[in-house]
């Protein structure tokens, strides 16, 4: 992508499915951090996480929001009247817009707002963007195909419908498309969308996240021979598989040890991978910390042998940008993942790792090489850490992301 040089500072209006405050890194360090800095400025239309029953505006990070009214209930009810409430709030941006000077209109992730923001955008002859994080349609059909939708005809529906309205109407109306990977890229593609309107952006890290006091310290003895997993243990990520495999490495190096650094939703999802343990006769290598402070978890990382990445394969996730393998390799650490695109193609750039397929005696294999060979795991690691010092930090991404708003805005 070619880089823009434009002073100008610029204003726009966010329309997101984050629900506020937001929580995820790429909203609060992208958007809430980075772009802010350059000196642009973002109001926001969310909708609130917990139960309120009237509109409000407050700030967050110096931006004005308007916060809309939810239920945050369980019941079919309730999940109903939040997703009128929320096409509801939606409609707020055409009060916005026309009372507001923005140089576009942002939508990330809503099929019916983005549909709005298109007529929005025409009357008040502005710009709509569109930002997809997550494939929802082809995500509503598979699970249908593979028999795990709840509501089978509805979902099918459901997936026919976002799929036309994404491919067919939000992608032809918009100026632009974000992207979350090269391969969703693909897929669009794929689907009829010209390339030139579109801009992948993968997840990224802060460094000063990785570089606070207490970092240092280590629970794991015998670090150099260590596994280390970081993130959730939901039984969706299938991570059984990982046990196995060690069982593998453990047979190659008795030394070795797992540590599960992290928690599930519920206490089974734990329990499937200490049972699993049990049954190859390897529970006295594996380890579970549950949930850490982010800098106790951080402290695991770098004090591990080698870090590991798996990624259940499937189509719909095929096209996601994993956030664990960046900050492994933000803190130096050699990593293992198996094939995934944004995987593979971030290993292949970077050398920081070994991409194997989802197959236990490759991942155990691969996990013994970097294991018995500490040199080559400390100049991976290395590698990685200078790979995604220079292209993946969210001040690199936002000069990116920045340089494209004001080449569509110019």
């Amino acid at each position: 992508m070619k880089t823009v040089t434009d002073n100008r500072k610029l204003k726009f209006l966010f329309v997101s499915a984050d629900k506020y405050p937001p929580f995820r890194v790429d909203t609060t360090e992208l958007f809430g951090r980075a772009v802010l800095e350059r000196g642009h400025t973002i109001d926001w239309v969310l909708q609130s996480e917990d139960d309120c029953m009237d509109l409000y505006q407050t700030t967050w990070f110096g931006c004005r929001v308007w916060v809309g009214k939810t239920d945050a209930g369980l019941t079919r009810l309730a999940r109903l009247r939040k997703h009128f409430y929320g096409i509801g709030h939606d409609l707020l941006m055409f009060k916005l817009l026309k009372s507001e000077r923005y140089d576009f209109v942002q939508v990330k992730d809503k099929y019916i707002a983005a549909l709005l923001a298109i007529v929005a955008a025409k009357l008040n002859k502005t710009r709509f963007v569109y930002w997809c994080s997550y494939p929802f349609p082809e995500a509503s059909l598979y699970e249908v195909k593979v028999g795990t939708a709840r509501y089978p005809a509805f979902w099918f529906i459901r997936g026919i419908v976002l799929h036309t309205i994404l491919y067919r109407i939000i992608t032809k109306f918009a100026d632009h498309i974000f992207v979350q990977s090269e391969q969703m890229k693909k897929d669009f593609i794929e689907n009829g969308v010209a390339a030139h309107k579109l801009t992948p952006v993968p997840m990224g890290f802060t460094p000063e996240d990785f570089n606070k006091p207490g970092l240092e310290t280590s629970t794991i003895a015998n670090a150099n021979k260590s596994v280390v997993y970081l993130g959730t243990l939901i039984r969706a990520r299938k991570l059984d598989f990982v046990v196995r495999a060690f069982a593998k490495v453990v047979s190659e190096i008795p030394d070795s040890t797992l540590h599960f650094v992290g928690a599930g939703e519920d206490p089974e999802d734990e329990e499937v991978l200490r049972q699993e343990s049990k049954r190859l006769n390897i529970d006295h290598a594996v380890f579970f910390t549950g949930f850490l402070p982010q800098p106790q978890a951080i402290a695991h990382v770098r004090n591990a042998g080698v870090c590991v990445s798996p990624f259940y394969p499937t189509p719909i996730l095929k096209s996601t940008s994993p956030t664990k393998l960046i900050e492994y390799m933000a803190l130096g650490k050699a990593v293992v993942a198996n094939d995934h695109p944004e995987q593979r193609l971030v290993l292949e750039e970077s050398q920081g790792g070994i991409c194997v397929p989802w197959e236990e005696a490759a991942f155990a294999a691969a996990i013994v090489d970097i294991l018995s060979d500490p040199e080559k795991a400390q100049e991976m690691g290395e590698s990685g850490r200078q790979y995604v010092n220079r292209y993946r930090t969210y001040n690199h991404i936002a000069n990116r992301v920045v340089s494209e708003y004001l080449r569509i805005c110019s």
